[in-house]
């Protein structure tokens, strides 16, 4: 197996098209409140949001070797680990070593707009990088920390940190468009945790699915996802964002089914797995068409 195959397992390279769809909805709103779009701020916001996501990744699996939880975790293709570290492909020093460089350019990235647009970007950026340094540490041992902390970097963090790198302000209508993400993502973590209950828990973790088993957390599942839907129709309904951002109401169908799969495999981890394959899918697609639907208003 060539080298770059195995980087690109350990960042686990399909998963990162969350991050340009992010990126997207904070785009989206920029050009639906005629703001210019700068190239370079674009390209800077992008590569910064990605190197997060790619440093959580690595962080995550590092800490994760290192606490040995992987080496119990039954992995499936959307959870347990890329399983690189546990198969002896790379050394952990060098995967703790390469998220502390995309940590690192991270921090540049925010030094510059901090140059270009002040001080308003210290708060994003200085819980963004709380949250990528500290979440498998120290955030998986609370089950409110836990379930807030992916979605908060997906949807806030990652939406208006992209909306102000372009414009240097915060509006009311980009942290409204943010507030999907938020909670479609922490959905995707959450029932994502439902196969590493057990191996999860013998690592001091206290994620949701620990802490009220799985059938709580496949009803908190479906209720977080009528949040999403909510989320989208509130701001529309006030005219804080456009009709077409009700595009993203196109996957009223596929949640339906992801929250009755959910909660009818719960604990059968065989049958649960196509149901995260979907619910995957709808967590990049009702952003995507939200972002389309602002974009061409």
């Amino acid at each position: 197996m060539s080298n770059v195959k195995i980087w690109l397992m350990q960042i686990r390279a399909p998963f990162l098209v969350l991050t340009p769809i992010s990126v997207l909805v904070g785009v989206s709103v920029a050009v639906y409140e005629s703001y210019p779009i700068n190239a370079l701020y674009l390209a800077l916001a992008f590569i910064g949001a990605l190197l997060a996501h790619i440093a959580v990744n690595v962080l995550n699996e590092y800490f994760d070797y290192k606490s040995g939880v992987d080496f119990k975790t039954v992995r499936t293709p959307f959870s347990g680990g890329s399983g690189v570290l546990v198969g002896g492909l790379l050394s952990p020093r060098s995967v703790y070593i390469f998220g502390l460089a995309c940590v690192a350019a991270i921090i540049a990235i925010g030094g510059y707009f901090f140059h270009v647009h002040g001080a308003a970007i210290l708060p994003l950026g200085a819980l963004g990088l709380v949250t990528i340094y500290f979440y498998t540490t120290y955030l998986t041992k609370s089950p409110l920390l836990c379930a807030i902390a992916p979605g908060l970097g997906f949807g806030p963090l990652m939406v208006m940190g992209t909306f102000f790198a372009l414009t240097g302000t915060y509006t009311l209508a980009a942290g409204l468009a943010s507030i999907v993400p938020f909670f479609l993502v922490s959905n995707l973590l959450l029932l994502n945790q439902f196969p590493d209950v057990e191996a999860d828990s013998q690592a001091a973790r206290r994620h949701l699915p620990i802490a009220i088993g799985r059938k709580g957390s496949s009803n908190v599942y479906a209720v977080l996802l009528v949040a999403a839907y909510v989320a989208l129709v509130i701001p529309v309904a006030v005219g804080v964002l456009p009709y077409m951002a009700l595009f993203g109401l196109l996957t009223l169908p596929l949640g339906f089914v992801v929250v009755k799969g959910a909660r009818q495999y719960y604990d059968q981890i065989e049958g649960l797995v196509p149901v995260m394959g979907r619910n995957v899918l709808l967590t990049l697609l009702l952003p995507l068409l939200m972002a389309v639907g602002i974009i061409v208003s």
